[in-house]
Parts: structure tokens; C-alpha cells; sequence
């Protein structure tokens, strides 16, 4: 395989993507607070104009650092339980501090219980045009076993309300693997979603994490998971499923029904590109660096009231880690990586033949792109690389 003129004629062929970067809000407020989710949130609601007056400090460090963004995500928590009134005054904010491109991408995480023709109306007024609707389950058992604040009746009503205002981009996020849930339940979960006509789904494995109350129940034999050859067959239906009904799977756990509808935002975290992260817990990145901040609402607010950055921690990443770093962002989607990320000497090794023979991953044109079964694969994949 000559590796060498593979990488220089995909150069040729493939222009330079654009590289501008993504601006993340995390918005740290739930009603309440999931027994499965790790995400860091808070049920007290009534410091959200406490945080919003840290959020207005923590712009003013990043004004003119990042320059021009291109995407706009706000998630959580759920941004939904936001105020109108808090909402307008990000927005205003957010276009103050920075500086937007006309295409921008613009998100925002709903819960289904907060989506009103009043909310959507607000959000298209203050130019949102992407949905990420948290359904979870078209199944009120399953619902109820996620302690999700919504049923199904209510996801429909949401969705009957995002149809009527007229958001034409929005995507459905849904869970598999759920504690005695038959295929069947999941696939009919998949066909209610698709009846909705969503340009995006994100069909996410319930992964139960030590630290959660799922995962206290697991360890005290109150819970039990899913195998790991059960997982697979989630995965691989779901695939062949939502790939027979004109989805693309372009990342491990994301599907759109075009490649415009990607979640452009998302696509920054895996092609590596500069984000900035603002709120409790978010994370940066530019230049080689990434940091993220303190966790809890009261610090981040404390320390942005004495002037302060609330950066956590932050750390510098030599070649290698970043060299390893693409491999496994990369290898979780359908372009894959560059053959010369993976092989900066252009030297091939006998791992990438054995990798090409088992099926995890194909060479096309410079890249290397894995396979359903290199996705299957995708924490271990990347260290097989020399």
C-alpha cells in the first residue's frame, strides 16, 4: 500500500474544511434530576439569574479570543427551564460579546414538558433554527423506569408543536439498553420517532456510571444491564434500521437524514476543531490546550464575582496525545481520519493490514474509515494504531 501518495493525492482532492469554531453554553438547571444521567446539573432553578450574571462576566474573558463562531449550542441540564426573560437577556449578550457568522448554527437542548408555541416562538425570535428534543422513549414504562418528567403523550404533543412552528431542522435523542427493554419496544420507539419526519436522531446506549443512583442500584443487585452482545445487537439494528430509512450514520450513536442536517456543532468536538465552553463544567479548546471549569454553580458564580476565570484545570497536549486524541474522536464517525494523522511517517505496519483484514476499518482515498464493526470497537480501536 503506498501510503505516501494516497495522503497526497486526498489532499489535493480534498480542500481544507472550514475550521471556525463552536461556542458551547452549558446551562446547569433540571426540574429534576435523572437517576441515570452524569451530566453535571442542579434542581434549584431560582439561580439561574445568579448564574446568568456570572455567564455575562465569563463572556467578557473570551470577547476577542476565538474570533468568529459558526455554531451555537446551549445544553445542560435543560435549557428549556430557562425564563423568557433570562433567555432574551443571553441571546442579547451572547451577539454582544461575540461575533457570529450569518450561517451560525444555532441549538438548543428541550426537554418535551417545557416546549409551548410560545417557547418555539421565542426561540425562532431570538434566531434558534436547531431542536434537540430529549424524548428518551416512546414507552411510558420505560419513562417511568428513567424517572423522565414526560410521557409519550407528552413527547407527541411537543413534537405536534415543533411541526407547527415550523422548525424544519430538529433531532430526537433516544435511549436503548434500557433495564428489560425488548428489541421490539426500541424499534417501535424508532418508527413513532421517524413519524415525526426529524432530520437528526441520536440513539445513545444507557451507560450506567458508579456515581448515579442507577448505578448505586446496580451494585446493590437492585438494577441489572444489558451484555455487551446485547448492546451490539441495539446497535447494529439500529443501524440497519434507520440506514434502511434514509439516515446517514455518520457517528457512532448519530444519524441525520442529509449531511447538511449533522450536527455541525458536534462535528467541532470530533474533528477537533477550537470550541469554547461557558458555564459550570464546560470545556474549551484552542491551540492545543483545553481546560474546563468548576463544576458547581455557587464556585463558578463566586469566582466570577471576584474577577476571576472559574477554570478548573487546564492542560497542554503534546503531539502524541494529540496525534491519539484525533485517532479516537475520528475514528468515531464516518470520515474516519487522515492517514497521515494516524501514520505522520507515512509508515504502514503490519496493524493496519491485520485491521483492514478483520474488517474494523477501509482505506479510502487519504483516509482510513471504520467499519460497523470498527465503531463496535471504538474505545479499543484507536490503541491498535502503532
Amino acid at each position: 500500500m503506498n501510503i505516501k501518495d494516497r495522503a497526497k493525492r486526498g489532499n489535493r482532492m480534498n480542500p481544507q474544511s472550514d475550521n471556525m469554531p463552536g461556542l458551547y453554553i452549558h446551562i446547569p438547571f433540571c426540574k429534576t434530576k435523572c437517576p441515570y444521567c452524569d451530566f453535571y446539573s442542579v434542581t434549584n432553578v431560582d439561580l439561574a439569574e445568579e448564574w446568568l450574571t456570572a455567564i455575562l462576566k465569563e463572556m467578557s474573558h473570551y470577547s476577542n479570543i476565538f474570533g468568529t463562531f459558526d455554531t451555537l449550542y446551549l445544553g445542560g441540564g435543560t435549557p428549556t427551564v430557562l425564563s423568557n426573560t433570562v433567555l432574551v437577556s443571553l441571546f442579547r449578550e451572547l451577539r454582544r460579546h461575540f461575533n457570529f457568522h450569518d450561517d451560525t448554527e444555532i441549538t438548543v437542548e428541550a426537554n418535551p414538558n417545557d416546549i409551548t408555541l410560545e417557547k418555539l416562538a421565542l426561540f425562532k425570535l431570538l434566531g434558534v433554527n436547531r431542536l434537540s428534543i430529549g424524548a428518551q422513549s416512546f414507552n411510558d414504562e420505560e419513562l417511568l423506569l428513567l424517572k423522565r418528567r414526560h410521557s409519550v403523550k407528552g413527547i407527541e404533543e411537543a413534537l405536534y408543536c415543533v411541526n407547527q412552528a415550523g422548525f424544519l431542522n430538529f433531532g430526537i435523542d433516544l435511549i436503548y439498553g434500557i433495564p428489560g427493554q425488548p428489541m421490539a419496544s426500541w424499534i417501535t420507539s424508532l418508527q413513532k420517532a421517524l413519524g415525526f419526519k426529524p432530520t437528526h436522531l441520536s440513539c445513545y446506549q444507557l451507560t450506567i456510571e458508579q456515581t448515579t443512583p442507577f448505578g448505586k442500584m446496580l451494585q446493590e443487585g437492585n438494577l441489572q444491564g444489558i451484555g455487551e452482545k446485547q448492546g451490539k445487537d441495539f446497535f447494529l439494528t439500529t443501524s440497519r434500521f434507520l440506514e434502511n430509512n434514509g439516515f446517514m450514520h455518520y457517528e457512532i450513536s448519530n444519524f441525520s437524514r442529509k449531511k447538511r442536517f449533522r450536527s455541525r456543532h458536534n462535528l467541532k468536538y470530533w474533528k477537533h476543531v477550537p470550541y469554547l465552553g461557558l458555564g459550570p463544567g464546560a470545556h474549551s479548546y484552542l491551540n492545543g490546550k483545553r481546560w474546563w471549569n468548576v463544576k458547581s454553580v455557587k464556585d463558578y458564580c463566586y469566582q466570577l464575582s471576584q474577577g476571576l476565570k472559574p477554570i478548573q484545570a487546564s492542560e497542554s497536549l503534546s503531539p502524541e496525545q494529540l496525534r491519539l486524541e484525533k485517532l479516537f474522536l475520528g475514528l468515531r464517525t464516518n470520515e474516519g481520519i487522515k492517514i497521515d494523522v494516524a501514520f505522520p511517517d507515512y509508515q504502514t505496519s503490519a496493524s493496519l493490514e491485520n485491521m483492514v483484514k478483520n474488517r474494523l476499518i477501509t482505506v479510502r482515498g487519504d483516509r482510513l474509515i471504520p467499519t460497523k464493526k470498527g465503531f463496535l470497537m471504538a474505545d479499543r480501536l484507536p490503541l491498535l494504531f502503532p
